[in-house]
């Protein structure tokens, strides 16, 4: 099965995606992870993605593009994938179906990820970082003595990004550039949203419903 996940910063998305991953056995795909792993390998995708990471710009949908085809080609992704955040864009969606379509392919389902914003901000607003690296979240992982850090024992702060008007940002900014995606799966009719302010296994329990109705319908 070929799947699509959906959802805002702090939905809960890479959660989902390695417990879909587990319980289908699929690969899960997402554009960091390709960025990274390219740029570590030095391979030639990977050194012209990073030329434009270094000088703070976005990496242009071409390339974006040529790393995902060579992604889903490999062997482990013959049996279906997971992609988590791809594609963010209409002509990004447009591209990958005319990759899947030279394949023989197509997406199966796309499970957007729904979480109101006061949620989210709460979510995201919680994290705390400490200069030697190490990461909290004031309700999910608190250190043990509040705003110190349990390895260095320094001081914990609050990243400029994570605070609310920054996360506020973000959102309205992926709910601009997404909203025309949601249309766009919907109107071919493989899109479900799915409450992603759940708890988290009860979250896994509604995708796993939605993966059976579409494989379901997929063997008649």
């Amino acid at each position: 099965m070929n799947i699509i996940l959906l959802g805002p910063p702090g939905a809960g998305k890479g959660t989902q995606a390695k417990k879909i991953q587990k319980c289908c056995s699929l690969p899960h795909i997402s554009t960091g992870d390709i960025l990274r792993e390219n740029i570590n390998n030095n391979t030639n995708l990977g050194m012209k993605a990073k030329s434009y990471m270094s000088r703070g710009e976005l990496v242009p949908d071409e390339l974006l593009i040529t790393l995902i085809k060579d992604r889903l080609s490999k062997n482990d992704c013959s049996g279906g994938f997971i992609l988590d955040g791809y594609p963010r864009t209409i002509p990004q969606a447009d591209a990958l179906q005319m990759i899947l379509t030279e394949s023989n392919k197509k997406i199966d389902a796309v499970l957007n990820i729904s979480v109101d914003d006061r949620e989210l901000i709460r979510r995201l607003s919680g994290r705390r970082m400490c200069k030697c690296g190490a990461s909290y979240h004031i309700m999910f992982n608190p250190p043990e003595k509040e705003g110190i850090c349990n390895i260095c024992k320094g001081k914990l702060y609050q990243r400029e990004d994570d605070r609310p008007e920054a996360i506020q940002n973000r959102l309205d900014v992926y709910k601009k550039q997404t909203q025309p995606l949601i249309d766009y799966y919907s109107r071919k009719k493989i899109l479900r949203t799915i409450d992603g302010s759940k708890e988290i296994l009860q979250i896994f329990e509604d995708i796993k419903c939605v993966l059976e109705e579409y494989d379901q319908k997929d063997n008649k």
